[in-house]
């Protein structure tokens, strides 16, 4: 009987004392996994002045890992949409140009994300914080536009003269590096489940994201009637009488590289440890 009464009470002491352990064990997130949703927009030789009239959608997934409560490495990866026409255009030149285009975009980037504020989720004090984030990456783009209510694809056919030799020009890559330049927010909400608002402008080595950027090469270089011809120059929809395709002509600006942005709201799931505090 006393030994059982023993035993009892050194369970009683053993799992008491495990709880006081556990209790002052400090929590250290490693990392997070999370998915976001959100809206992209274009900037290029159809949207000169930046306009954010057009946004289209964009979804994502990310690993985070953490080094310390101010920096971490991520991986990105995003589908997004983009796209623009003339139409919506207040400049005339643009207006009767008549270009318009879509693309989807598959990207993958490596970014450093950079707290402004320790954070250590589920926390009251440090349960919030800005950051900044910069990377590098690489996406692909397939520029469709629609003609007579069919969807065309405009890279094969290369619409400044780029499948015929005009100029030397050769056709360009359905794929492209991107340098990622953002801000954000990140909230805990709990000790599992952070939520973050982020905006991020993506930089380009690429003009051809909606496959306008040189000259015209001129309806002279084009077999009369094809799908090249009528897309090059589509000018002749608002005016026959005034047509803008003639070779040499500016159709865009090959100075300044596209860029596409993304606004997204997501949550994140931490991947956490436990181990017993510092002496500091």
């Amino acid at each position: 009987m006393k030994i059982r009464f023993l035993a009892i009470i050194v369970l009683i002491f053993s799992l008491n004392t495990t709880k006081a352990q556990y209790q002052y064990l400090e929590y250290v997130q490693k990392g997070e996994v999370g998915i976001t949703v959100g809206a992209a927009h274009y900037f290029g030789d159809l949207n000169t002045r930046a306009g954010l009239n057009r946004p289209k959608p964009s979804v994502g997934l990310f690993f985070r890992k953490q080094f310390g409560n101010y920096i971490a490495a991520r991986l990105n990866a995003h589908y997004a949409q983009v796209g623009y026409s003339d139409t919506y255009s207040k400049n005339d030149y643009q207006k009767t140009r008549n270009l318009s285009f879509n693309s989807n975009i598959w990207e993958l980037t490596a970014q450093g994300d950079f707290n402004f504020f320790k954070f250590i989720p589920g926390t009251k004090e440090f349960s919030f914080t800005p950051y900044v984030t910069v990377g590098i990456g690489a996406f692909s783009y397939d520029p469709y536009t629609y003609l007579n209510n069919e969807k065309i694809f405009l890279r094969p056919l290369g619409t400044e003269g780029q499948l015929v030799g005009y100029k030397a020009r050769k056709q360009y890559s359905p794929t492209g590096i991107c340098i990622p330049i953002g801000v954000g927010l990140k909230f805990s909400l709990s000790e599992k489940i952070n939520f973050t608002m982020e905006v991020t402008q993506r930089l380009t080595n690429t003009d051809y994201l909606d496959d306008v950027s040189t000259t015209y090469a001129g309806s002279t270089n084009f077999t009369t009637g094809s799908t090249a011809a009528l897309l090059q120059d589509r000018s002749y929809e608002i005016d026959p009488a005034n047509l803008l395709g003639r070779e040499g002509r500016q159709r865009g600006f090959s100075k300044q590289r596209d860029q596409y942005i993304i606004a997204e709201i997501g949550l994140s799931f931490n991947i956490s440890t436990y181990r017993c505090p510092s002496a500091n």
